[in-house]
């Protein structure tokens, strides 16, 4: 049934919850994983000149995301490996998480997306958004949500 199944992960203990839910979906299925953390560029511009401003550094803000994305991914390898279940990592750097979510499922020929969703009601939702709520809108792959 679900052979090919895409796991986005943030390092979360609520993602932790979903690969163990994946890797269960995909022993019992004869499956495989593909697991992807994405990272979204560093949120700043600087100001040229001489304002007198210092920002942070982009280029160590992305490799330290780099690493702790690697590391997301790394943890659902080795669970996977622990349970003998083929598995594939990703890290991607995209400002949109669920426009390359949804290209990675396509990409990877999976036929269903697990993930995780943090629940966030009221304004959180509003300014924080929902990467869930929009990889729904956007796949027609089928998508189990757990929280």
């Amino acid at each position: 049934m679900f052979k090919n199944i895409l796991l986005p992960t943030d390092g979360s203990p609520l993602s932790d919850k979903a690969t163990a839910q994946a890797i269960d979906l995909a022993r019992a299925h004869g499956g495989r994983i593909v697991a992807i953390s994405v990272i979204q560029p560093f949120p700043f511009v600087t100001l040229a000149g001489d304002s007198g401003m210092v920002a942070p550094d982009a280029e160590v803000y992305e490799n330290k995301m780099e690493g702790a994305a690697r590391d997301f991914v790394n943890r659902v390898r080795a669970a996977a490996s622990a349970a003998n279940v083929p598995c594939e990592g990703i890290v991607a750097l995209s400002p949109s998480p669920y426009q390359e979510i949804v290209a990675a499922a396509e990409k990877h020929g999976c036929d269903a997306i697990v993930m995780a969703s943090h629940g966030r009601k009221g304004l959180n939702k509003l300014f924080l958004g929902s990467e869930t709520q929009k990889v729904l809108a956007h796949t027609e792959l089928p998508v189990l949500v757990l929280r």
